[in-house]
């Protein structure tokens, strides 16, 4: 027996010490790249009306928001009654399904928690916003929040 043995040549193990920096560097890229989606509006924007008692909404991600107002293309008509249900212009009858439809996408814990909110045009009808809270109803969804802007005393 020999008592000096050769050294196997392994592959070397590969270096990792820039490897954290890459991935940061990746993760950083897409933050500043990815845009949220937000609604775009079909209707005009809101004038809100005003009101001297204002609350900021908690939990945004369980918030639900039906526009009404006048529509921004003619095809739509031109009166202030209009809904708005996420990009589509849509009837009352509709928000049943809308409701139904945004239960489904939030876990069984948090539907107690929804709120659904209504941003109406200072010109919108009455009667259009009673429809939808009917509507609203029906599906039991009780928990609403009608927007408004701050009075400035």
């Amino acid at each position: 027996m020999s008592k000096f043995r050769k050294k196997k040549k392994g592959i070397p193990a590969v270096n990792t010490a820039a490897l954290p920096d890459i991935v940061f560097m990746l993760l950083f890229f897409f933050m500043v790249t990815t845009t949220m989606r937000e609604t775009s509006l079909q209707i005009d924007a809101p004038r809100l009306p005003s009101a001297s008692e204002v609350k900021k909404l908690e939990h945004k991600s369980l918030v639900t928001t039906i526009y009404v107002g006048k529509a921004k293309e003619a095809k739509f008509g031109t009166s202030f009654n209009r809904i708005q249900l996420n990009d589509k212009i849509a009837s009352a009858d509709d928000v049943p399904a809308f409701i139904i439809n945004a239960r489904s996408k939030v876990s069984e814990a948090e539907v107690p928690f929804m709120t659904t909110s209504i941003k109406a045009d200072k010109e919108s009808s009455v009667g259009t916003i009673t429809d939808i809270r009917l509507k609203l109803r029906d599906v039991n969804a009780l928990k609403i929040s009608y927007s408004a802007s701050k009075t400035s005393d």
